[in-house]
């Protein structure tokens, strides 16, 4: 398949051109890092140049667009709302206008990246048909930008709520992970929520499964949550498991130490729903199987380790 994906130099881009760059041929967004990972052809352009991004559609012939790119830290969001508004909603805009007038009007499948954080977190395990309910701006802009690509691109849109990722990240695109195990490597206990669940997944499952989802001509929305509801202590739990099974030669000398804390003693400048956990009924039906945390982590855990 021949992908245009932006945000190729986040988080989720990374693994996504790293786990799948020998498969697919992806063209990667970006719009200050370059994108160095090999077999990805790079390029460096604002979402929101609307002349610019026609030109690359026009010219790519490409099979499908992912949307990745993303304000997507909820606390920045909240303080800078106009650049949120900007690169999550008035970006995803123009690019489903796009999408839809593409290849002489018939239209370019669009795969637009959202979030659990669309729910207010007072239910759990929210279907793929739950309506959303945000309580901070970015999950506000997020469902803004579904629903610009939904009515923009009624015949083309999909949109996948995707929950909270861990994974091998690519230098300059940290991710949760490597925070817990700096904090690891300092010898300092690491503080997590007890009332806070989500549904983690693999980022390297989660990619897979967006071009399992384009594959089988998915659209409208759905969810490519983990296979558990986990408390962020919960989550840290089956680190410090992995880490101890690995044992003192291949763990790197780690020993996680966990205090349990609440959300209402962090205050944040975002509010912080308690549960998204999420429920992806259809994208199971469509062939999604991601891995457990348990699973999941020695694979991911090796490479990072042998690279201290």
């Amino acid at each position: 398949m021949r992908i245009l994906l932006t945000g190729a130099s986040g988080f989720l881009g990374g693994v996504f051109c790293r786990e799948l760059a020998r498969e697919h041929e992806i063209t990667g967004l970006c719009q200050t890092r370059p994108v160095c990972q090999p077999g990805v052809c790079s390029h460096q352009l604002d979402l929101t140049d609307a002349r610019a991004l026609a030109e690359l559609l026009e010219l790519g012939r490409f099979d499908a667009v992912i949307h990745a790119a993303a304000l997507s830290n909820p606390n920045q969001c909240q303080e800078q709302p106009e650049l949120s508004r900007r690169v999550n909603v008035e970006a995803t805009t123009i690019l489903a206008g796009l999408c839809a007038q593409a290849n002489h009007g018939q239209g370019l499948p669009l795969c637009f990246t959202s979030t659990d954080l669309v729910f207010d977190g007072t239910g759990s395990l929210y279907a793929e048909d739950a309506p959303p309910s945000p309580v901070s701006l970015y999950g506000e802009h997020k469902v803004l930008a579904e629903e610009a690509v939904l009515t923009r691109h009624p015949e083309g849109g999909l949109v996948c709520r995707l929950p909270l990722m861990f994974g091998r990240s690519e230098p300059g695109a940290a991710c949760f992970l490597d925070g817990f195990l700096a904090c690891a490597r300092r010898g300092e206990p690491l503080r997590l929520f007890e009332d806070e669940f989500r549904s983690p997944a693999d980022a390297a499952d989660v990619a897979r499964g967006l071009v399992l989802m384009l594959a089988r001509g998915a659209r409208g929305i759905l969810h490519l949550g983990g296979p558990e509801r986990l408390s962020r202590l919960e989550f840290g739990q089956r680190l410090k498991d992995a880490l101890d099974a690995l044992g003192p030669g291949h763990n790197g000398g780690l020993n996680l130490r966990l205090e349990a804390t609440r959300q209402a003693d962090v205050p944040m400048a975002a509010p912080r729903p308690r549960d998204v956990s999420l429920a992806s009924p259809r994208a199971l039906a469509l062939g999604y199987a991601p891995a457990s945390v348990a699973q999941a982590l020695p694979g991911v855990l090796a490479p990072i380790l042998a690279a201290h």
